[in-house]
C-alpha cells in the first residue's frame, strides 16, 4: 500500500490527535497533533506512549512501514517535549495493543544534546506494558533507543522493518535499532504516532506487508 499523504487518507481515523492537509516547503502532506482534550490531560493516560495517531486500516502482521517525518515543536509545548513522531503498527481494534518506534528530534546529534539524550534520539514500545519509562528501567544498557544524527523541523525517513518477534529500524538508510519486540505478533493497522508539545508532518508512506 501507498499514500502520498496530500492529506489524511479516506479511511482513516483520529485517536487523540488531529489531522489535516497542509504544504511545507512546496510539499503537500498530513498534519498531526495531539487534541486540545488530550494535551489537557494526564501524562500515562492521555498523552506519553499512548493510543495519539492517525489511523489508517491495514492487515499488517510483519514486513516494512516507511514514511517521511518533519516534527518540530508546538508552541505551547512543555518542557520535556522532543517533537516525538513516528510509526505505530500492530493496532489492535480497541486500540488496547499496538507497537511503535518514533524519533525524538530534539535529542538528535545535530544538536549535541548532554548525555544520556544524545542516546536517545530514537525510542521503541508496545503499548500498553512496556513504554519507554518501563523499558529503560528493566534494560538500562538502554537497547530499545538510540541516538541519530537529526534535528527538529527537517524532513527524515524512518524505515521499519518488522518479523514475528524482531523490528529494525533506520533513519535516512542508516540502521539505528535492532531489537527483540516486547509485544506477539499479531495483525493490525498502521498509524501517525504523535505525542505531546509536537506537530508532525508526514509523507510517502509505504506499508509491505508479508
Amino acid at each position: 500500500m501507498q499514500y502520498d499523504l496530500s492529506g489524511p487518507p479516506a479511511n482513516s481515523s483520529r485517536r487523540s490527535v488531529t489531522a489535516e492537509s497542509a504544504e511545507i516547503d512546496g510539499r503537500l502532506c498530513t498534519r498531526v497533533s495531539l487534541t486540545a482534550e488530550a494535551t489537557a490531560g494526564v501524562a500515562g493516560i492521555d498523552y506519553i506512549d499512548m493510543p495519539t495517531f492517525l489511523r489508517i486500516p491495514a492487515n499488517f502482521v510483519n514486513g516494512s512501514i516507511s514514511v517521511d517525518i518533519r516534527s518540530r515543536l508546538r508552541s505551547d509545548a512543555p518542557d520535556y517535549a522532543r517533537a516525538f513522531a513516528g510509526i505505530a503498527y500492530r493496532i489492535s481494534a480497541d486500540c488496547q495493543r499496538f507497537e511503535a518506534v518514533y524519533v525524538r528530534p530534539l535529542n538528535g546529534l545535530k544538536l549535541n544534546p548532554p548525555a544520556p539524550r544524545d542516546r536517545r534520539a530514537l525510542q521503541y514500545f508496545a503499548y500498553p506494558d512496556w513504554k519507554f519509562d518501563r523499558l529503560r528501567d528493566a534494560y538500562p544498557d538502554g537497547r530499545y533507543e538510540a541516538g541519530a544524527n537529526i534535528g527538529p523541523d527537517e524532513w527524515l525517513r524512518l524505515n521499519l522493518v518488522v518479523g514475528d518477534r524482531q523490528v529494525n529500524a533506520s533513519v535516512n538508510g542508516i540502521d539505528i535499532l535492532s531489537i527483540e519486540a516486547k509485544s506477539e505478533a499479531a495483525s493490525g493497522d498502521i498509524g501517525l504516532w504523535v505525542d505531546i508539545g509536537t506537530e508532525a508532518y508526514f509523507s510517502n508512506l509505504h506499508i509491505i506487508e508479508g
